[in-house]
This record gives C-alpha cells, structure tokens and sequence, in this order.
C-alpha cells in the first residue's frame, strides 16, 4: 500500500512539473487580411506572435515589475507546489518501511507524515494556481467591459489544468491515505 501511495503522489508531482514548460495557456488570433493573421499565445514565462505562415517569434517577460499580481501568484504557488513536492518524495521514501533509512517505527511514521504534508500543500498550491489562472481568462473573456485584447483558453489549458487537477488530487487524495495509514 506504501508503495503504491507513494508511485502515485510522485507521478502526480511529475503531471505538475509537466505543466510548466507548456507554451500555450492563453491564446488570442487577429486577422487583420484575407492571407495573413496572427496568432498571439503566452504562458506564465513569455509571450509568443505566430503569423499564418508558422513562423514564431517569442520573448520573455522583459520586467518583473510589469506584470500583474495574479501573474506572480500562479508563478509562485507552481514553484511552492514543485518544491513541497519534491522534498514530500524524499521524506515519503526516507520514512517509508520498507526501506529502513529514518530508523524506529515511530520516527518513520513521523518522516512519513511530515511528507504527507507537504503533498498536501503542494497539491493545493497547483490546484488553486491552476483553476484561478483558467477562471482569470474565462473571467476577462466573457467580461463585456474587459477593454484589452481577450484570450482564450489555449490549446494546452484544458489538458493542463486535466493534468494538474488530476495531479493534484493524486498527490492529495493519496497524502491522505498515506498520512492516514502513518500517523503516530
């Protein structure tokens, strides 16, 4: 059963980190003739124009000053996420019982635990990072007063937010379980 927990909450944390370097979260297209439109994506890193002819031209986001709050936060908790994930997975194998490294039972119990935690939080970290980054752009897309350029859900998003929110409650449903099963 350990075992098991523990291939699960490490294939959630990798779904999480697999969601990063995905290119299009938002996605907006301009025709501005008949031959030619742009299409403009972004994720939380850079920001990307492809014309119609597939040629992309991309650049990070010049200043830290210039972006929005929101922006920040959903950088922020992602990294918190993959960081608590991964120091839950070495906790989680330190304390396990099957591998004999965190010495007496109870101190093993407690190792786990602590990992259990961190699984929790990290779980929690991506999934709110994920569903207030998604709500934000359904949010100004659907707002008749939203002035600015309106993006849509990109390509990845749904499959991203599948894979965090699947991630997520992986790493969340089987902290609990495995919390559950160590508890002092």
């Amino acid at each position: 059963m350990e075992i098991g927990c523990f291939v699960v909450c490490v294939s959630g944390w990798i779904l999480v980190c697999s969601t990063m370097p995905t290119e299009i979260w938002t996605w907006s297209e301009v025709e501005s003739i008949v031959l030619t439109s742009s299409n403009y994506f972004s994720n939380l890193w850079k920001d990307c124009v492809s014309d119609s002819t597939g040629v992309s031209d991309c650049k990070g986001i010049p200043s830290m000053f210039g972006l929005n709050w929101d922006i920040h936060m959903c950088r922020a908790l992602i990294i918190i996420s993959i960081i608590l994930g991964f120091f839950g997975a070495i906790l989680v194998l330190v304390g396990m019982k099957c591998t004999k490294i965190g010495g007496s039972e109870v101190t093993n119990a407690r190792v786990t635990f602590a990992g259990g935690m961190n699984y929790l939080v990290s779980g929690l970290c991506s999934m709110i990072a994920f569903s207030y980054y998604g709500n934000k752009i359904r949010a100004e897309f659907q707002d008749p007063n939203f002035r600015a350029q309106k993006f849509e859900i990109g390509v990845a998003v749904p499959h991203l937010q599948c894979l965090c929110w699947e991630g997520s409650m992986s790493i969340k449903l089987k902290e609990q379980t495995h919390a559950c099963l160590q508890a002092p």
